[in-house]
């Protein structure tokens, strides 16, 4: 029972942050805020981040890609960093 209630938590949080980078672009669309486009560009650094979870943890259990999940994580803040500190709007 564990196992699984681990597996459906790792695939909730892939659909929650998928969905929260495709709600911050369908709104970068309509209103040209660029603090959304570096949202969005975070959240869906982060859903990958969550994918390559599932993948390491559920599918590929033998595999190490703890470097790739870290990667993806540190792409995404520094994505909503750089949104933040460089690209001000005027």
């Amino acid at each position: 029972m564990i196992p699984a209630f681990a597996t459906a938590v790792y695939l909730l949080c892939f659909v929650t942050s998928a969905v929260c980078a495709l709600l911050l672009g369908r709104n970068y669309r309509q209103t040209r805020a660029r603090l959304l486009l570096w949202s969005a560009l975070c959240f869906a650094a982060l859903a990958l981040n969550n994918l390559v979870v599932v993948l390491d943890m559920v599918l590929l259990p033998d595999r190490d890609l703890r470097l790739l999940r870290h990667a993806f994580s540190v792409a995404g803040i520094l994505m909503l960093l750089w949104g933040f500190i460089w690209d001000q709007e005027d």
